[in-house]
This record gives C-alpha cells, sequence and structure tokens, in this order.
C-alpha cells in the first residue's frame, strides 16, 4: 500500500465535496472510485473492502476514509459515476423516439444495456442503494434526466408539476425490472415490454 503526505485539503475533502480541490486530488478520488468499480465488477459490494480499494487505487487507508468515509458513501460514488457516463450518452445522442414515453424508455434501455454489461457491479449497486441509509440525488438525477428526454430539453416545468411525481414512479418500476433481470427471472426484452406499457399509461398528459 502506498502511503501518501497528508495535505491541508486532503483532511478536509469529503465524499460529496469536490470545491476547491485541486486536479491532484481530484484524480486521486477519480482512482478510488474506479478501484472501487472494479473490484465491485468482480465480486460485488462484497469485494469493495475499504483496505483493498485502498490499495488498489494506491493510497493510503486513512486519506480513502478522508474521501469516503463509509463504503456506502463509496458505492454511491460509483453509481453517481455510470449515471455521468448515461447523462453524457443521451446528451451526445438524444433519443430519437417520437413520443415522450418512447425515449424515456430509449434511456432507460440504455442505462440498462450498460449495467448489464458488468452484471455482478450493476447488481451490487442497485441492491445497496435499496438498503442504503446514505442520502444521495442518484433518484432525482435519474428523473431529471428521464424529464428532459420526456418533454424535451428546453421544457420549462416548474418544481410543483405532477409530471415529476410520475417519472419518478417509473424510474421505481425500471429499479424492480432491473432487479427480475439480475436474478434472471426477465430478459431485457421483457423488461422493455413492461416498461413500455408503465409508460405509456404513466406519461399519457405529456
Amino acid at each position: 500500500m502506498t502511503a501518501e503526505p497528508t495535505t491541508t485539503d486532503d483532511s478536509t475533502a469529503g465524499a460529496g465535496r469536490q470545491g476547491g480541490r485541486s486536479r491532484s486530488q481530484l484524480q486521486r478520488r477519480r482512482r478510488i472510485v474506479q478501484a472501487a468499480a472494479a473490484l465491485a465488477s468482480r465480486g460485488g459490494v462484497e469485494a469493495m473492502q475499504m483496505r483493498t480499494v485502498a490499495e488498489r487505487a494506491g493510497v493510503a487507508l486513512g486519506t480513502l476514509y478522508r474521501y469516503f468515509p463509509s463504503k456506502m458513501d463509496l458505492v454511491v460514488a460509483v453509481v453517481s459515476e455510470e449515471l455521468d457516463l448515461l447523462e453524457g450518452s443521451v446528451e451526445r445522442r438524444p433519443p430519437r423516439t417520437d413520443s415522450p414515453p418512447g425515449r424515456t424508455v430509449e434511456v432507460l434501455m440504455r442505462a440498462t444495456r450498460g449495467l448489464m454489461r458488468e452484471p455482478e457491479l450493476a447488481d451490487a449497486l442497485i441492491r445497496s442503494l435499496l438498503l442504503s441509509d446514505v442520502r444521495t440525488d442518484i433518484g432525482d438525477r435519474l428523473a431529471a434526466l428521464l424529464l428532459r428526454a420526456a418533454a424535451g430539453p428546453g421544457a420549462d416545468i416548474p418544481d410543483d408539476d405532477p409530471r415529476r411525481v410520475v417519472v419518478r414512479a417509473l424510474t421505481s418500476v425500471w429499479t424492480m425490472e432491473m432487479i427480475e433481470m439480475l436474478r434472471g427471472r426477465a430478459t431485457a426484452e421483457e423488461s422493455q415490454a413492461r416498461l413500455e406499457i408503465a409508460a405509456a399509461r404513466l406519461l399519457h398528459d405529456f
């Protein structure tokens, strides 16, 4: 394990705060998250032992805990990285389906395909988030992404618009479909068919 010198900034680095960090600190944080993702993809959450993550990332164990005070904070960071990739994909290649329900399902199936390429990681992330008591913005980010897909990127939707609630409900349906797929009880095609039905019913007012 490689020990690193302690700096004033490192001692105040929290799991959810990046403002004010140096480039080297951001790079170190990214190495940690990538190491955790690699371990989870091979052995699930159980493989994400903090000491093992630190060794794989080449940082001191104390440094790891300054960035991520608990394993669940680390899991949330890995999920956030996956969501970053999905948001980038949607920005580069917006969904082309004509209907709002169709566009949301297209986004959800992109997420599904991306996660199912690493089923151990997908299972670890979804299982951990369902059981986690760590507050995250993952659900809000995914719902916002679906809302933009359904209503269009330029749409102005108030915070109290009920469509936000139904889009969030659709993310819950998708989560359950992911669990069914990971347990081997559904195929991607079957899950997509059910998502299309749910989206058509939930988003009929868009």
